[in-house]
């Protein structure tokens, strides 16, 4: 169970962390001001496994990947919405958040309301009421699960390089 912190629909990456920001050296750093625009407190209040909730094209505007990396650094455990910016969606898969599109979801929940994401499932509960979203194919579900597209990648290399390495000691090809 998560905490909801519900945004409005067209909300752009300037608005998940603002451009001024993107010249602090590290994520850590940047992650204090995340939504700082909408509301400044919202760094603070938010906790591990909380989850933010949107309406039609979240994370619109600039491919900044900086904006998914906020809101994983924050804790957040997934971005559930109407709909997503293409290259939000794909930045947020390749860092290891999930987003889940949820076309229900949002007209009947608050900011304050609890929530629980049974992702494998494509299931959200919340308010007593069971929501169907879009289900994460198998192979995106994997990503996810390896901490994000380089980990996956780097995780298969090196069960590549080791099956190889082992091939070679025992005399296989």
């Amino acid at each position: 169970m998560g905490i909801i912190y519900k945004f409005h629909d067209d909300l752009d990456t300037d608005q998940i962390i603002a451009s001024q920001y993107l010249l602090l050296p590290t994520i850590c750093e940047m992650k204090v001001h995340t939504f700082e625009s909408l509301d400044v407190d919202f760094s603070e209040k938010v906790k591990s496994g909380d989850f933010v909730v949107g309406g039609e094209n979240f994370g619109c505007g600039s491919s900044r990947e900086q904006a998914p990396s906020v809101l994983k650094a924050l804790g957040i455990k997934a971005v559930v919405a109407k709909s997503f910016a293409r290259i939000f969606y794909r930045n947020a898969i390749n860092i290891g958040l999930p987003v889940i599109v949820c076309r229900d979801l949002y007209d009947d929940v608050s900011t304050g309301d609890t929530m629980e994401l049974f992702l494998s499932e494509g299931v959200v509960k919340s308010k007593g009421k069971e929501y169907i979203c879009t289900k994460l194919p198998s192979y995106m579900q994997e990503i996810l699960d390896k901490g994000g597209l380089i980990a996956s990648l780097n995780e298969d290399m090196n069960c590549e390089l080791v099956t190889s390495l082992n091939k070679n000691a025992i005399g296989c090809d």
